[in-house]
């Protein structure tokens, strides 16, 4: 772990490579897992406030999830706030392309003017997943099987875990922050893949 403005960041994000590849996964990762997205506190209310905005942005199916759990619901195993599912299984805020991939009807709204908010942090910055501890917060790089295709393409496209979550990171931590990543990332690569 390397240490930057109090977080602790897995070499893993400076190490792995990583680019989502819609096209093989078909967005797997808002399809499979056992819980919804994992929210941050202040999101439920983002959640709650923004529901009728998008609405019309979602598929029937969500809406009634939605509708009938709650904007967020609690994780039974962990007691966090996630996002609703449908019948157990997809977030109900997906929606699916013509080509059946899975897509985000929160990011849909936003890229429509609709929303300011763009979508659950925690997804945005998939595969980093975010712990708050007491003293610090943790950065680590999640490793799911349904993500191979993204590790191939990240291989292919030589882009790194922080490359490719540039965006997400700098939403999250700000841009001071993500040069500081940066720079202990190259300074790792430098001296541990000479």
């Amino acid at each position: 772990m390397v240490e930057i403005s109090g977080t602790l960041v897995s070499e893993d994000i400076f190490e792995k490579k990583f680019l989502c590849d819609l096209q093989r996964c078909k967005g797997a990762c808002c399809v499979e897992g056992d819980a919804g997205a994992p929210l941050e506190q202040n999101e439920k209310a983002i959640l709650e406030e923004i529901y009728p905005k998008i609405k019309s942005f979602l598929r029937p199916e969500g809406i009634i999830a939605i509708e009938s759990q709650h904007p967020w619901v609690t994780d039974e195993q962990d007691g966090e706030p996630v996002t609703p599912l449908v019948h157990n299984k997809e977030c109900a805020y997906v929606i699916f392309d013509d080509k059946n991939i899975a897509k985000c009807g929160i990011e849909y709204a936003y890229n429509a003017g609709v929303i300011e908010w763009k979508k659950p942090i925690s997804c945005h910055l998939y595969p980093i997943r975010v712990k708050e501890y007491t003293k610090f917060t943790a950065l680590n790089y999640d490793r799911w099987p349904i993500c191979a295709p993204a590790c191939t393409l990240g291989e292919a496209m030589n882009l790194r875990v922080y490359q490719f979550l540039k965006d997400p990171i700098i939403r999250k931590f700000g841009a001071a922050y993500y040069n500081e990543l940066e720079t202990a990332a190259e300074e790792w690569v430098q001296w541990y893949e000479k």
